[in-house]
């Protein structure tokens, strides 16, 4: 057989290797940088009983914030009903979307995830315009313009070309889907495939892999972050209760007063 024949059957098995590298490289990034932020994020005493109040007085209540917070954007719509629209559809179909990708990770696909698949399309441009809306909102808002970093374009650029480059994928150069979920099952399996030379799914490929590795170190770390924000996951029941930081359990006890009279 000619070289310049075996060459091109080649180029699926080398992509598939460096891609499967790539990926491991990414989750392993991903998982341990998150894991020590959240550590970290856990350690971090809060020395005040600082909750935006109106706030809840008992364990339940908080639980019933938080469920408000993460799932409805509570306190983005009381501020700005605009950023709440953009960023709820930004969310709720980066949600759907991830959801549905589960079919290349399964087999037999679960059923809940067949069940989705055709909501998928629909989340795919909520994705999208949530995007846009936000990105456009940084540029013509003279105040959110204002307090932008080019940290904050950049990352919702990247967002936009995933969520863009997979719409191409799905829309417009089709790529081999049997192909694709051989090469995914095999990351699971540690059983490296060949992955299709396809322009769109490269770049597609690529593009979540970077999105993995700088996620640790970004402002995405909200995601997580939120549940540790003393403004919401605390009670407001300083009257009632002495709140008192781990630290200072440790420091011994004032004899006298200190107070000037």
């Amino acid at each position: 057989m000619p070289a310049d024949a075996v060459l091109p059957g080649r180029i699926p098995l080398v992509l598939g290797a460096i891609f499967a590298g790539l990926f491991y490289l990414a989750t392993a990034v991903l998982l341990v940088g998150v894991g020590a932020r959240v550590a970290r994020y856990a350690r971090t005493p809060a020395p005040l009983v600082i909750p935006t109040t109106p706030a809840p007085t008992t364990h339940a209540g908080v639980v019933v914030r938080m469920f408000r917070e993460v799932v409805f954007f509570e306190s983005l719509f009381k501020g700005s009903k605009w950023s709440w629209l953009f960023g709820w559809l930004f969310h709720f179909g980066m949600l759907i979307v991830l959801a549905q990708h589960f079919r290349y990770f399964t087999q037999p696909v679960w059923s809940w995830v067949v069940m989705i698949q055709w909501v998928g399309s629909y989340a795919s441009f909520a994705m999208f315009a949530g995007l846009a809306g936000l990105w456009a909102r940084r540029v013509l808002v003279d105040r959110i313009r204002y307090i932008s970093a080019p940290s904050d374009h950049l990352m919702l650029a990247l967002l936009l070309a995933i969520a863009g480059s997979g719409l191409v994928m799905k829309y417009g150069e089709h790529t081999d889907i049997v192909s694709l979920k051989a090469f995914t099952l095999g990351l699971v399996s540690f059983d490296w495939q060949p992955l299709p030379a396809d322009l769109p799914l490269l770049v597609h490929l690529s593009l979540v892999i970077i999105l993995m590795l700088i996620f640790p170190f970004s402002k995405l770390l909200h995601a997580p972050g939120v549940f540790f924000s003393p403004t919401r996951n605390m009670r407001d029941n300083p009257r009632e209760h002495r709140h008192v930081a781990p630290w200072a359990k440790e420091l011994p006890e004032r004899s006298g007063s200190t107070d000037g009279a």
